[in-house]
C-alpha cells in the first residue's frame, strides 16, 4: 500500500521584544521565543512542516508599528513565495495593533500563508482557527467603530459648550490651559486685515501688503491669498465655536466685532471677478496729467472690458474730440507706456549726473543732506520700486516727472530736479530710521 505524499510546508519563525533590556544576554527573550517555536515546528514534522533557517527577529522595537526590519524581510519573503506558515510565540509578537494585525492577515491570505501561535492554541491552518480569527477581527472592527463614535460625540458635545478641541490655534490666538486666549500682537494684525479688506476688497493686494509688513502665520509661513480668505471666513474671530458647519457660542473672547464681520462679508458676497476688476480699475493711473502727444494734446486714462477682462489705455484728447485718425499716436496701452517710463526713471536713479544735480537742488533748498546721502537714497529706491504700493508709485512719479512726450519715434521723460531732491530727503529719513 502506497503512502500518501505529504506536501512540505516552509515555516518561518518570527520573534519580537519591545525593549532592548536583556538583549545583550547570551540567552535572551528572543532566543526563548525561537526555541519554543522551533520545538512546535518539530512536533508537526509528520504534517510536512520544515523550518526556514532565515531568522526574522526584531529586538527593542514596539509592536505598535509595522516599520520593523525583521517583519519587513518576512513579508518580502512571503510575497516571493518562500514561506507557507508563520510561527510566533504569541499573537502580540506580530502586532499589538488590531488594525495592523488585520493588514498582516490580508498579506497572509493573499499569498496563501497561515500563521500559528504556539502558546495560544491559535492555528489558522484549521477551519476552527480561521473562524476564531474572523470573530476576533469582527469584534476589533466593532470596537474601533464604537470608539470612533464616542470620540465624535465627545468632540461635538465639547464644541457645543464652546470649548477649544486642539489643533493649531488661529492667527491672533494662543492656547493656555487648553483654552484660546488672545495674543495682543497677532490680534492687532487680524483686526488690521479685516479693516484693510473693507478698504481695498482684494485678498491678492492684502497678501502683498502683509508680506511687506513682515506679518506671518503662527508657524512663521508667508500669508497668501488663500490663508486670508480662510481668516475672513473663520467665525472663531467673532467668538464662535464651529462644528460641522454649525456655530455655537465659544468660551474665548472675540477679536472682531460683529459690525466689522458684516462689512467684510457684504464685500465677500460680491463676485470675485467683479471685485478683482474693481481693484484693477481703482489702481492709480501713473501718468495722469503727465502724458502728451506729438500735437501737444494731453492724454487721459481710460479703460474698457472685454470678455470679463479689464484693459487700460491712455487716449489723446485730440482723438476724443475729433475721432480716430486725428492724431498719429491716438491711443496707447497703459501698461506698456507706464513700464517704459518707470524703466527710464529707474535708470535715472543710477546716473552720476542726475545724482549731482539732485544734490545741488537739495543744497539750494537747504534740505540738509550731503552728496553721499543723496547717492545712497537714489540707489536704494531702484531695488525697492517693485515693493511699493501702486498709490505710492503714482505719488513718486508725480513728484519726479514734469512731463512725458510721446511720438511715433518714442518718448521723452522730463524730470523735476527739485522733486528728486525732495524724494532723496524722504529716502534718507527712511534709511536713518531703519538704521
Amino acid at each position: 500500500m502506497n503512502k500518501s505524499v505529504v506536501r512540505k510546508l516552509h515555516c518561518a519563525v518570527y520573534t519580537r521584544k519591545s525593549s532592548e533590556e536583556g538583549l545583550e544576554q547570551e540567552f535572551n527573550s528572543l532566543h526563548a521565543q525561537r526555541e519554543a517555536c522551533e520545538a512546535y515546528i518539530a512536533s508537526q514534522r509528520s504534517e510536512g512542516w520544515v523550518l526556514v533557517r532565515d531568522q526574522y527577529d526584531d529586538g527593542g522595537i514596539s509592536g505598535g508599528t509595522l516599520e520593523r526590519p525583521g517583519l519587513k524581510r518576512l513579508l518580502a519573503d512571503i510575497e516571493d513565495g518562500l514561506v507557507d506558515v508563520v510561527v510566533v510565540y504569541k499573537i502580540d509578537r506580530l502586532s499589538r495593533s488590531l488594525m495592523d494585525f488585520s493588514k498582516l492577515v490580508e498579506v497572509f491570505d493573499r499569498n496563501g500563508v497561515t500563521f500559528v501561535s504556539v502558546t495560544q492554541s491559535f492555528n489558522t491552518t484549521t477551519s476552527m482557527g480561521r473562524l476564531t480569527l474572523n470573530i476576533l477581527l469582527s469584534f476589533a472592527q466593532f470596537e474601533r467603530e464604537v470608539t470612533a463614535e464616542r470620540i465624535r460625540d465627545k468632540v461635538r458635545a465639547s464644541r457645543m459648550k464652546g470649548m477649544w478641541m486642539g489643533g493649531c490655534p488661529p492667527l491672533g490666538y494662543e492656547v493656555k490651559n487648553r483654552k484660546l486666549v488672545e495674543n495682543p500682537v497677532d490680534a492687532a494684525h487680524v483686526r488690521w486685515v479685516f479693516a484693510r479688506f473693507v478698504e481695498i476688497g482684494s485678498g491678492t493686494v492684502l497678501a502683498r501688503e502683509l508680506a511687506k509688513r513682515g506679518v506671518t502665520t503662527t508657524r512663521g509661513h508667508r500669508i497668501d491669498k488663500k490663508f486670508i480668505y480662510r481668516m475672513l471666513n473663520n467665525r472663531v474671530y467673532i467668538g464662535d465655536a464651529v462644528h460641522k458647519g454649525t456655530s455655537y457660542p465659544g468660551e474665548h473672547a472675540a477679536i472682531i466685532d460683529r459690525e466689522a464681520w458684516d462689512r467684510v462679508h457684504d464685500i465677500l458676497t460680491e463676485s470675485p471677478r467683479k471685485r478683482a476688476a474693481q481693484t484693477r480699475a481703482d489702481t492709480p493711473a501713473l501718468l495722469r496729467g503727465l502724458l502728451y502727444g506729438p500735437d501737444g494734446a494731453a492724454f487721459s486714462p481710460t479703460h474698457t472690458r472685454k470678455g470679463g477682462r479689464l484693459y487700460r489705455y491712455y487716449v489723446s484728447q485730440t482723438v476724443l474730440k475729433h475721432g480716430a485718425g486725428s492724431c498719429p499716436v491716438g491711443r496707447v496701452p497703459a501698461g506698456e507706456i507706464e513700464a517704459a517710463v518707470i524703466d527710464q526713471l529707474r535708470a535715472v536713479f543710477r546716473q552720476p549726473e542726475i545724482v549731482a544735480g539732485t544734490w545741488k537742488a537739495a543744497r539750494e533748498k537747504d534740505l540738509g543732506i550731503n552728496e553721499a546721502e543723496t547717492h545712497a537714497a537714489l540707489t536704494r529706491l531702484d531695488p525697492l520700486w517693485n515693493e511699493l504700493f501702486p498709490a505710492e508709485q503714482a505719488r513718486i512719479v508725480a513728484l519726479l516727472v514734469e512731463r512725458v512726450d510721446i511720438g511715433t519715434d518714442g518718448l521723452n521723460v522730463r524730470l523735476r530736479t527739485d522733486g528728486l531732491a525732495a524724494l532723496a530727503r524722504e529716502m534718507t529719513a527712511v534709511i536713518e530710521a531703519a538704521a
